[in-house]
């Protein structure tokens, strides 16, 4: 019960944070969105970085699992970067607020607080499997090859991570059909062919 307690009020912290942001969120408001007192809060967490660093690990630990499994495949590029979207997208199902906080604060995490350092790791690891893909997708032909492979994975990582500002779990598309209709309109354009 006390694990299962744990992964509540972390899910909690997870969605305050994402909302508020992480300096502007008081251990108060996260006990307050819980239902309990800011000093109980204490009896699971010692801070509130250790909320977010938890938080944060066990999205990264989980996207990694998934993007190494693709990365081991053995696929070519563009199965490769179709496989990368759509275990993005299942990402954003599972961690919506856990993204968002990602996106809103791993860069000033990582700059202000020692313990956060895997943050920049994890930006430069992210940036060598989409760019290498990207990288030999050119070199065999499968992209072209005038493709601006830094601005294509900049584009590429930003429209898929938004995602997490207006995706809903359990809305009307599954994050795999987002990833399908994504996938369609980068990869194969969205106007008519002659």
């Amino acid at each position: 019960m006390p694990e299962e307690r744990r992964g509540e009020l972390l899910a909690t912290a997870a969605e305050v944070f994402a909302a508020q942001g992480y300096n502007a969120t008081t251990v108060r408001q996260i006990a307050d969105a819980a239902g309990m007192l800011a000093g109980s809060l204490y009896y699971h967490f010692d801070s509130k970085e250790s909320m977010v660093d938890e938080i944060l690990t066990a999205f990264l630990d989980e996207l990694w699992a998934g993007y190494d499994a693709v990365l081991a495949a053995g696929l070519g590029p563009r199965e490769t970067i179709e496989a990368l979207v759509t275990e993005s997208f299942r990402e954003i199902d599972r961690h919506r607020a856990a993204v968002a906080i990602y996106q809103k604060e791993a860069r000033h995490l990582a700059d202000r607080h020692p313990r956060f350092g895997y943050l920049a790791d994890a930006r430069l690891r992210f940036a060598g499997a989409w760019l290498g893909t990207l990288e030999r997708g050119v070199a065999d032909g499968t992209f072209r090859a005038d493709l601006d492979i830094r601005l294509a994975y900049r584009f590429l990582r930003d429209t898929v991570w938004v995602a997490a500002s207006w995706y809903r779990p359990g809305a009307r598309h599954g994050p795999e059909e987002i990833a399908r209709q994504y996938l369609s309109m980068v990869l194969d354009g969205i106007a008519l062919r002659d």
